[in-house]
């Protein structure tokens, strides 16, 4: 065999891996130390297994990852995320449908300390989904309402994907986090109008409140949720003014957050432990599998196959928009299937280099990779926002019923997306601003 059949031949047998359930970041390690042994011998082999990890994980940016993470525990744990709600259903309470609005606006504030769309889909769903059924919204409504907003919290920073995408692509992680902000805003405006929209059509599926809310209790319920206005505040607002980076503000953040949680009362030893257990156990499984996907990019840059894949993915989108159109369509099929680091980590040694020959901006193309990957957290079969809310109501609400109700908000996510294609200068405005 030839290097690059061998390469092909080990991405064959990565695929067959991961449809057979074996765990993605063990997939990548195996296939490519596998390979690199068949390619370069066994002391190549060992060599790069035994300095990979140190040489990926040793990155200063990468330090920040679980610094974001251990402050959207602790927000958590001190229970930040019901002041949220609460004072965007008081706040939203006129509108149609207003408890599910509460849903994606409070999941936009929960996005901006938690960095993850699976920790903002369970946060939010042990809150507002059984508030919904309470009120007699219809299931399908309530529960695809915060599957479909959870995803918001891997594009409004701090992003842990965009973080490890800034990581690979050798990007600013500062500038993808100031394209994520709008395309963020974006998809939650796009929600809450299919939401609003549906309940115009149909009142139907969200009964409406009959409290009628003063203005003294509306500044009441804002100023609650003071304690996530003044992280937001600090690490947004000293990392974009200059004064921390990026990196140094996931350390900020997570001693800010230990604070709040300390003067709520919720710093207890109990919580502690568990934020850290948390951090501890989802920085490990997210290094697992990028240490695998930096094993699979040396693999295929030995054996060619990177460059043979890319050269045909340049070839047969010769013209940007095409070859958007192509990289569309593999994420979306890809995210049916994978988790989000996954699809990604394991195409980025092939599209990266496509998408640079194509010249098409990084930043734009990171934030539009991000877009694409939550979309997939949506999509069935394996949508996994939508387990994560199957877990929260139980039997109490289908499995069909949930992806039923997030349909509606896949079709808003088709619009963003086209627009960003469209208009790429959406997601480079605020990056921009920063040069």
């Amino acid at each position: 065999m030839t290097s690059i059949e061998i390469g092909l031949a080990g991405l064959a047998i990565l695929f067959l891996l991961i449809a057979a359930r074996v765990p993605i970041g063990i997939s990548l390690i195996a296939v490519s130390f596998g390979g690199l042994w068949a390619l370069a011998g066994p002391d190549v082999a060992l060599a790069l297994l035994g300095s990979t990890p140190y040489n990926f994980s040793a990155s200063w940016s990468l330090s920040s990852v679980p610094m974001f993470l251990l402050m959207g525990f602790f927000c958590f744990h001190a229970g930040l995320t019901m002041s949220l709600f609460n004072a965007a259903r008081i706040w939203f309470s006129r509108v149609p449908g207003a408890l599910a609005v509460a849903s994606v606006v409070g999941a936009s504030g929960f996005a901006a300390v938690s960095g993850s769309s699976v920790a903002t889909a369970a946060a939010m769903g042990k809150i507002a989904v059984p508030e919904m059924l309470r009120w007699r919204y219809d299931p399908s409504l309530a529960t695809g309402t915060v599957a479909a907003a959870g995803t918001i919290g891997a594009l409004i920073p701090p992003s842990i994907i965009m973080i490890l995408f800034g990581v690979f692509a050798e990007v600013p992680v500062s500038r993808l986090f100031m394209g994520g902000i709008v395309v963020g805003l974006m998809t939650g405006l796009s929600y809450v109008a299919v939401i609003v929209i549906r309940v115009l059509l149909n009142p139907a599926l969200a009964p409406s409140l009959p409290e009628r809310p003063s203005m003294g209790e509306k500044m009441a319920a804002l100023r609650s949720t003071w304690p996530i206005l003044l992280i937001m505040f600090c690490v947004f607002g000293g990392m974009f003014g200059g004064l921390f980076s990026a990196t140094e503000a996931g350390a900020v953040g997570a001693f800010l957050s230990a604070i709040v949680a300390a003067m709520y009362g919720k710093l207890t030893w109990k919580n502690l432990k568990s934020s850290l257990y948390e951090t501890i156990v989802t920085t490990s499984a997210l290094f697992i599998i990028a240490i695998g996907a930096s094993l699979l990019t040396r693999f295929l840059a030995i054996s060619g196959a990177g460059a043979f894949l890319s050269d045909m993915l340049v070839y047969a989108g010769s013209d940007p928009i095409v070859l958007m159109l192509i990289i569309t369509v593999i994420y979306l099929l890809l995210g049916m299937f994978l988790e989000p680091l996954g699809a990604m980590l394991l195409t980025l040694p092939v599209i990266l280099p496509a998408v640079e020959a194509g010249h098409l901006d990084l930043i734009w193309f990171g934030v539009l990779l991000v877009k694409y990957l939550e979309v997939g957290m949506i999509t069935p079969p394996i949508g996994m926002n939508v387990f994560i809310i199957k877990g929260v109501v139980g039997d109490t609400v289908k499995t069909w019923d949930i992806f039923r109700g997030v349909a509606w908000f896949l079709v808003a996510d088709v619009v963003v997306i086209s627009l960003l294609i469209l208009f790429p200068d959406i997601v480079l405005f605020l990056p921009n601003l920063m040069k």
